[in-house]
């Protein structure tokens, strides 16, 4: 059994994240799948679910349950509009700062938070900041989740993020079985960085369609 480790360069590190059966990618070839992270938020989720619609894409949002439980109702329409919901964590913290006891309520609170508003049981999970532990990898698959990470992603996150970058940095390396993970809240994030992500995703939609790929939640990867 491998001791208690934080998986910080699992994001980046393929190698790592294989060892530890940590998915990044889909395993079909002729799809995509759009994650987003940190909502739902009263501003960017309706834009992000607007610019999806519009493209008629589907996309999986990993939800805070903090954020759930103030606005249940934008949850409700995640799932009522057909993405997938995931679980991200109830509070937004590295891992490093949990007990196993501490991080087992965390999930479960999440959880039920998700459940409650939507009446979806989660099937995946990404650790806060992509940083995943083994306790945490552990307690995921005792609840019956896939531990999921990224192959692509925008870093529009940052301050200085622009949507021309977010779009170059996912749209244009796109391949099929690609997971490309943004953000559709700035709770934990620069102000305002969902206004850059909302900017890029017309472009990054529009290069899955020249690809000829689909965009499809993660829970179609079959």
């Amino acid at each position: 059994m491998r001791p208690f480790v934080l998986l910080p360069l699992a994001a980046h590190a393929p190698a790592v994240a294989r060892s530890y059966g940590i998915p990044r990618r889909l395993r079909r070839t002729d799809a995509a799948a759009l994650t987003f992270d940190d909502g739902p938020h009263p501003e960017g989720t309706p834009a992000v679910l607007d610019a999806l619609d519009a493209a008629a894409a589907k996309a999986t949002f990993f939800l805070m349950g903090e954020q759930v439980e103030r606005r249940p109702e934008l949850a409700r329409e995640i799932a009522a509009r057909g993405h997938a919901i995931g679980v991200h964590g109830y509070r937004h913290t590295l891992l490093l700062r949990r007990t196993r006891r501490g991080l087992a309520d965390d999930l479960d609170r999440a959880a039920a938070s998700i459940a409650d508003a939507t009446g979806v049981v989660p099937g995946h999970y990404r650790a806060p900041y992509g940083v995943f532990s083994t306790a945490s990898l552990d307690l995921a698959r005792e609840r019956g989740w896939i531990p999921l990470l990224w192959s692509l992603w925008g870093r529009d996150w940052e301050r200085r993020a622009t949507g021309e970058a977010i779009a170059r940095r996912t749209g244009g390396r796109l391949a099929g079985g690609d997971v490309v993970l943004l953000h559709d809240a700035d709770y934990y994030s620069s102000a305002g960085s969902w206004r850059r992500t909302v900017e890029a995703l017309p472009a990054i939609l529009a290069a899955g369609s020249t690809l000829g790929l689909s965009w499809i939640p993660v829970t179609q990867d079959t």
